[in-house]
């Protein structure tokens, strides 16, 4: 089964209750009491009597919370005695759940199976399921779904075509009815002009937008079909919706886009094509705003994408990339824009956990130095194979930009990208060694008082053990890879820095080795054990092909430096 600890989704349910805010207290209570969501913001809207929840988090936390919120909204709210300007049909009215990171749609689908599953058979509320995760494609669209709203949808619920997904085909008189779903991350976005026109910032919407514009004969008359219909002129940009407006509040007009596929049109396509089409009409973009938040991918793909523009290595940390992203959008333009309120995984990164690669260097080797068993050489022979990826990324991306090679940029470029991949890992895998100990430390405090206590005890020892087997032998594996970083960069790289290339490779045989002896003590009891027996072999193997790498290294930087 796959882990989906390290995975984000985020879920936006829409409530119909927007005026009493201890009914929408308590709804938003029932997710905040589950361990792993986030509750991000809570919109409620008078007028409409409705409340748009944003949370995010793993997805089996998510799922939790997201039941735990409609059983309750199905206990508080009574849609008999509701009334809103928007469409509704039930007391949680839509549901949907979004992939942030680390998770595929299709997985986020089998999500939505399980959330609608849940609530249709334990809550009693009958459930449809739409966009993505639709059995049928007549029931994709939400507003074809939620067509008759909650006063219709007794009759529709007993049409056969209408039979709910899940849940009984019975009218849940309080409750109504609730469509769960799987969409794509919506990028609330606005780029600015440097214009007050409405008129000639629509012209930019409509050029951009998927819809496009209504097509005009040569009077300027609206071209129709033979039946009457008008003719639509596609825009440039799929899943882009987008009009023109003027916001008094900063005197100027902006182009208010919802990009609904980020991976279709990337955010920083969408700037370049609106910078393009602003620049035809004689206007020019003076920056943009995120309204709301944005996932980390799409700012890492923007500073990529505005560095490879400059023919600069794209092989820096994200915390760079970031920051291009912003300058680069102009995302400061009207307000301070702070990446870690604004960017998802950063919004929800647990800063009060406290991790060693988050120490100072003089704090990482203090607290090696204390009395604790832990970290130990498993930490630090990760932390070593990280430095020695970072040399040598070092090195590749000072070759990107050495005077003379400018027609080589991209070759360093890609090898600066591996390795910033590498210490990523590699730093993950510094404190992920100390967590491994830590989960055999709590195996050994199981209970053991009787024979049923001892033998769980004695298999979750096992298991805790084998993970701190595997955990150093992934660093080996990781250590082993950044050999070839550093010999490329060694061989081929900016030949100021070839005694760096030879410290990263350095860094990595003492890695490979200290992770070597990680690996063999932790399997003294296991060694026969069919998981552990062929990572035992692969070890013994890497740990002689790496005196070869290192040895390879060591003559080519002494035979560049003489």
């Amino acid at each position: 089964m796959r882990d989906f600890s390290n995975a984000i989704i985020e879920c936006v349910p829409n409530f119909s209750e927007g005026r009493d805010m201890n009914v929408i207290r308590q709804i938003t209570d029932e997710i905040e009491k589950i361990e792993g969501v986030s509750l991000l913001d809570v919109d409620p809207g008078k007028a409409t009597n409705r409340t748009v929840v944003t949370f995010v988090g793993n997805p089996h936390a998510v799922v939790t919370a997201a039941f735990m919120a409609i059983k309750k909204a199905g206990e508080l709210i009574d849609m008999r005695k509701h009334t809103g300007e928007h469409p509704r049909m039930g007391a949680t009215d839509v549901c949907p759940l979004i992939p942030v990171s680390g998770i595929t749609m299709e997985e986020t689908i089998a999500f939505a199976n399980e959330l609608a599953k849940k609530v249709g058979e334990e809550a009693g509320i009958p459930v449809f399921l739409y966009e993505y995760a639709a059995k049928q494609d007549y029931r994709r669209n939400l507003a074809d779904i939620r067509s008759g709203e909650y006063e219709g949808m007794q009759a529709k619920i007993s049409k056969e075509e209408w039979k709910p997904d899940y849940g009984a085909a019975v009218f849940n008189e309080q409750s109504g009815a609730t469509a769960i779903g799987a969409r794509d991350f919506l990028i609330a976005y606005n780029v600015n002009l440097n214009t007050t026109s409405t008129r000639r910032a629509n012209a930019v919407a409509f050029d951009i937008r998927e819809k496009g514009r209504q097509k005009k004969d040569e009077k300027g008359k609206t071209v129709k079909d033979d039946e009457g219909n008008p003719v639509w002129q596609p825009g440039l940009l799929k899943n882009v919706k987008a009009i023109g407006w003027f916001i008094e509040e900063y005197g100027i007009a902006q182009i208010s886009i919802n990009l609904t596929n980020m991976h279709t049109t990337p955010l920083h396509v969408l700037f370049d094509t609106v910078c393009d089409r602003a620049n035809a009409r004689g206007m020019r973009v003076t920056g943009s705003e995120l309204v709301g938040l944005v996932p980390l991918q799409a700012m890492l793909d923007a500073g990529k994408y505005f560095l490879e523009k400059q023919q600069r290595s794209v092989g820096v940390g994200e915390e760079e990339l970031v920051r291009i992203a912003i300058r680069s959008l102009g995302l400061d333009e009207l307000g301070t824009f702070d990446p870690r309120k604004k960017i998802i995984e950063w919004r929800m990164a647990d800063t009060s956990a406290k991790k060693l690669v988050d120490l100072s260097a003089k704090g990482f080797a203090m607290v090696t130095a204390s009395e604790s068993v832990a970290p130990g050489g498993g930490s630090v022979s990760a932390y070593c194979a990280a430095l020695g990826a970072s040399l040598g990324t070092m090195v590749a991306n000072l070759s990107s930009h050495k005077r003379g090679w400018d027609d080589r940029w991209e070759e360093f470029s890609n090898h600066a990208a591996e390795g910033q991949v590498l210490v990523k890992e590699l730093l993950h895998l510094v404190d992920e060694d100390t967590n491994a100990f830590g989960k055999i430390m709590d195996a050994f405090g199981l209970p053991k008082t009787n024979d049923e206590e001892k033998a769980a005890r004695k298999a979750a020892i096992e298991t805790a053990t084998i993970y701190a087997i595997k955990v150093p032998f992934r660093t080996m594996e990781l250590a082993f890879k950044s050999f070839d970083l550093a010999i490329e960069m060694a061989a081929k790289g900016n030949p100021n820095s070839v005694s760096d290339a030879g410290v990263g490779a350095l860094c990595a045989r003492a890695a490979v080795r200290g992770c070597y002896l990680n690996v063999m003590i932790n399997a003294q009891d296991l060694k026969e054990h069919p998981e552990v027996k062929p990572l035992l072999a692969q070890a013994e193997d890497i740990l002689q092909a790496a005196e070869l790498k290192e040895q390879k290294a060591w003559k080519i930087v002494l035979n560049t430096m003489k």
